[in-house]
């Protein structure tokens, strides 16, 4: 992976890629990326676990018994339940939504495929997402699992993300050059 300029980022991606590793030599690479998708996704609906993997006003022994609670009623993995503890035993949970990132990026080079994040101003058909997943995957030479938003103010057009490549063909952004150029006519 490319060097990061933020530490936090560069934390993240270090747990991540010695969770993954472990995670391949099991061969639970898939389980493991489940379970933290699922705890993603507490830590974006529930503001109580946010705030408890976000404050520093927590222990370490507090955060530790909060995190095997919770990893062991959720039923997570041997090896995903440890993760979480070891990284809670070291004050850095508020690495875990880098964590998450970084492990799917991992877990998906792993299986052959790219990500593509892809903001469009309406929700697309099924034909359209087969139509531009097709079109992705040509671009990157591997299968593409698209993460889709809807983002209502780029008025129309799409923006793509794969990897650190980014295609930006909103309306937005055509009519703010259309401006800037305007302005530096006049």
């Amino acid at each position: 992976m490319a060097a990061s300029s933020s530490p936090v980022s560069g934390a993240a991606e270090r747990y991540a890629l010695s969770l993954f590793e472990l995670a391949r030599d099991e061969g639970s690479v898939d389980v493991v990326e489940t379970e933290l998708s699922q705890f993603q996704g507490l830590i974006d609906e529930n503001s109580d676990f946010r705030r408890l993997v976000e404050s520093p006003a927590f222990t370490s022994a507090e955060q530790l018994a909060a995190i095997s609670a919770i990893a062991d009623d959720a039923g997570a993995s041997r090896l995903t339940s440890n993760f979480l503890k070891v990284v809670a035993s070291n004050r850095r949970l508020f690495v875990l939504p880098g964590i998450v990132k970084s492990f799917r990026a991992m877990a998906a080079a792993h299986r052959g495929e790219a990500e593509a994040e892809v903001v469009s101003a309406q929700a697309l058909s099924d034909e359209q997402r087969r139509e531009l997943s097709t079109a992705i995957g040509a671009f990157a030479g591997k299968t593409v699992t698209m993460r889709e938003s809807v983002d209502p103010s780029i008025l129309g057009g799409l923006i793509v993300k794969i990897g650190s490549r980014q295609v930006d063909t909103s309306l937005r952004t055509k009519l703010n050059s259309l401006k800037l150029a305007l302005k530096e006519v006049g």
